[in-house]
């Protein structure tokens, strides 16, 4: 106690009361001695403006640390099955195991359910964070993650990869990386973009990491105790870092009266997902920003999963093709950081537009190209060329879309509706996902004959048109930005 405090009461131990005296002095005593609890509690909480930003500093940057882990655990490994995909393609040409015969679009099933159903869940696991917490259900993400690649580990059939690499894992990672990217960006106002970028690089991060070390122990191990090993890494992993997650103070405020106004248990509510506000869904801008969500999310993943698959038909081994995805996973990152903090100075719709942009002229100035060339048996350097720049530039652009898309949610529609639209969305680009990228899987199957590089050109196309169309939706939710509240239209260049 210091003695400016200590000052205050001189004389309360010079002399003690007479018994009888007792009660009235030890009532003047105590009044005395309020104005000394009042200084000592406020010198001792830590409820000063100070305090409290440096507690949010600490909060904030743990929610970083924690999230980001959890993305590159759940999404690195979502990313790189491309090294299963090009795995089980080799066994399907090989008699009595799992994948015998299966087509490249049937064993991609086991990649796109995963990645699906990764944000199909989102409304689900959003309304669970706010009734239960945040950690509570990332938590329970984690052990089911880890659950699933421990029993694909023993799958016998096609169905049983489909169900537990695939749909099973696409429930455990959704109700882990759901919870941090939606949680995460409140904490965040004017840096929001690079906290999300240095996050959702994670995916990035973990598939540089993830592919070529899966390859390595798949080699080594064979591919069942390389599902045994990793589930159970995984798991606890995603279950430490859910531990740090935790709603911003006002939201956990407001979320804590919400739950005490609660007439129903919370055992009934867990199906009552809350709806999107039908003003904001009947908003042109919703409306936009849907569209480029399913045209982006049908069309982003498809390269993802068969980059090493196409890397074989341009005479490239398992480890190459794996240090493929190892590479698009690097600029993947790198991408996301630098675009994610260019974003917070020049406007993240600009952004988002221009990264989607991109993102298209690589696939139809690189990857389209690069299918047209003749089958030679691998050897075209044109073909190679063409596309280690695809997977550079791929790697950059159109991952970006990832790290800017919940940031620019805050931005249109609200802190207030941020998380019903967050939720709506990501399933909407679930579903996406599960019919575009089976779709180009199918286009693998029904092009021109061989094994060369042509037979993806219609996957390709696809890809191109798609993100075109992603492009030009983006473009859209931008214009409506800039219409105020009375309907008029103001240009803003930082948007």
């Amino acid at each position: 106690m210091s003695s400016s405090v200590q000052s205050l009461v001189p004389q309360a131990h010079l002399s003690r009361p007479d018994d009888g005296d007792e009660i009235e002095m030890a009532g003047g005593l105590e009044s005395r001695m309020e104005p000394l609890q009042r200084v000592v509690t406020a010198a001792t909480t830590p409820t000063s403006e100070n305090a409290e930003d440096e507690i949010s500093t600490w909060k904030s940057v743990t929610i970083v640390i924690s999230s980001f882990t959890i993305v590159f655990v759940c999404c690195g490994l979502n990313f790189a099955f491309g090294v299963y995909q090009a795995l089980f393609e080799e066994y399907a040409e090989q008699p009595d195991n799992p994948f015998t015969g299966a087509t490249p679009a049937q064993i991609d099933l086991i990649g796109t359910l995963g990645i699906s159903f990764m944000t199909i869940g989102a409304p689900f696991a959003v309304a669970w964070a706010k009734l239960f917490s945040p950690r509570k259900v990332a938590f329970i993400g984690g052990l089911i993650f880890g659950l699933s690649l421990v029993l694909a580990s023993f799958g016998t059939k096609l169905w049983h990869f489909q169900m537990t690499q695939g749909f099973l894992l696409g429930i455990g990672t959704c109700l882990s990386y759901m919870v941090a990217v939606t949680v995460a960006p409140t904490w965040f106002t004017s840096r929001r973009g690079l906290a999300m970028g240095i996050i959702l690089s994670g995916t990035g991060v973990g598939g540089l990491v993830w592919a070529p070390s899966m390859t390595a122990s798949v080699e080594h191990m064979g591919f069942r105790n390389t599902l045994r090993v990793s589930g159970a890494f995984s798991a606890v992993c995603v279950a430490a870092a859910s531990m740090a997650l935790g709603w911003e103070p006002a939201t956990r405020r407001a979320l804590e009266a919400e739950r005490a106004a609660r007439t129903s248990s919370r055992a009934s509510g867990m199906l009552k997902v809350p709806l999107l506000d039908v003003r904001v869904a009947r908003t042109r801008k919703f409306a936009a920003q849907a569209l480029g969500a399913v045209l982006q999310s049908a069309a982003y993943y498809t390269p993802v999963f068969f980059f090493a698959s196409y890397a074989r038909t341009l005479g490239y081994g398992p480890a190459a093709g794996a240090n493929f995805i190892a590479v698009s996973n690097a600029c993947n990152a790198v991408g996301k950081i630098a675009i994610g903090h260019a974003a917070d100075r020049v406007g993240r719709l600009n952004l988002l537009f221009l990264t989607t942009l991109m993102s298209a002229i690589v696939t139809v100035a690189f990857w389209l190209p690069s299918t047209l060339y003749p089958y030679d048996g691998g050897a075209g350097g044109g073909a190679r060329g063409l596309f280690v720049a695809f997977t550079v530039f791929y790697g950059i652009f159109a991952s970006a879309y990832v790290s800017l898309f919940p940031t620019s949610l805050v931005e249109l529609f609200g802190t207030q509706n941020f998380a019903s639209v967050n939720g709506v969305l990501y399933m909407v680009r679930g579903m996406a996902t599960m019919i575009g990228t089976p779709v180009g899987g199918a286009l693998i199957r029904s092009s021109a004959a061989g094994l060369g590089p042509k037979t993806y050109e219609g996957m390709s196309v696809l890809v191109s048109v798609l993100l075109f169309g992603a492009a030009v939706a983006v473009l859209w939710v931008r214009a409506e930005a800039m219409i105020s509240h009375d309907g008029t239209r103001v240009w803003k260049w930082r948007l």
